[in-house]
């Protein structure tokens, strides 16, 4: 049986739950994270990407330059979080030295940090699921949602009826460059596997609390607007504990 890779706690401002869709301002440049969990979340992410790469994997040739600007983006925060920059090269806090790919930009940043990505750009009337890494989802799959609005990306949430699929849009069409935003979600699962794909056709129970669930999962999820390509990002840093250890 593989170790299950678990955070020891929850940052603080992830302990009190807020009402749907719980958005809040998020300082500039504090959208990522690294963790005890890095080592571990990593090889798992490396694994992923090497095994199985179609299922967390996805760019629309369009949206390179918005992938591309992402990756400069994230360069420049690593010295500040434990990273070693030097040209096109980065060691990382774990020891593992990853070569910087402009041209497999989402790739690249799926080797570097902790964080999933997921890109929407303005098409017609909506925000539409331009590119993706996604190696750790919390049961949806990244191949039934390329291409989507938001609207059908949401399609199997109960609570994403069409008032609040608005006010989301809205949200999206309102973001500055420089004001990100922030939210968090909070699950309880029996198995703690970080990469959980689950089809809209076999949706997962929603579970009110822990019940016998052993697994605490919770995401954090930031939204920021890229200034060149306007592109709006939506970044997910996975946090896995024990039930023992959620206070």
């Amino acid at each position: 049986m593989n170790i299950p890779i678990l955070q020891t706690h929850l940052p603080s401002d992830m302990r009190t739950s807020r009402p749907l869709p719980g958005i809040q301002p998020l300082l500039d440049g504090d959208w990522l994270r690294v963790d005890e969990a890095y080592a571990g979340q990593m090889a798992e992410r490396g694994r992923l990407m090497s095994e199985r790469c179609d299922a967390v994997h996805w760019l629309d040739e369009n949206a390179l330059p918005a992938a591309q600007e992402l990756l400069e983006a994230i360069l420049r925060q690593l010295p500040g979080l434990g990273f070693e920059v030097d040209g096109d090269h980065v060691t990382c806090p774990d020891g593992r030295k990853v070569c910087v790919s402009r041209t497999m930009p989402l790739l690249t940043l799926g080797a570097l940090v902790q964080e999933d990505f997921c890109l929407l750009q303005k098409r017609g009337n909506e925000h539409v699921l331009t590119g993706a890494i996604l190696c750790f989802p919390a049961s949806w799959r990244l191949v039934e949602k390329v291409g989507r609005p938001l609207t059908a990306i949401h399609d199997p949430v109960p609570e994403y009826d069409g008032n609040l699929a608005a006010r989301v849009q809205r949200m999206f069409d309102g973001i500055k460059v420089g004001r990100p935003l922030w939210r968090f979600n909070q699950l309880w699962y029996d198995d703690p596997t970080l990469h959980q794909p689950r089809s809209v056709v076999t949706p997962r129970e929603i579970r009110d609390g822990p019940g016998d669930a052993q697994y605490y999962r919770s995401e954090r999820q930031c939204i920021f607007r890229l200034p060149e390509t306007q592109a709006v990002v939506f970044s997910i840093h996975t946090y896995v504990l024990d039930k023992a250890d959620v206070a």
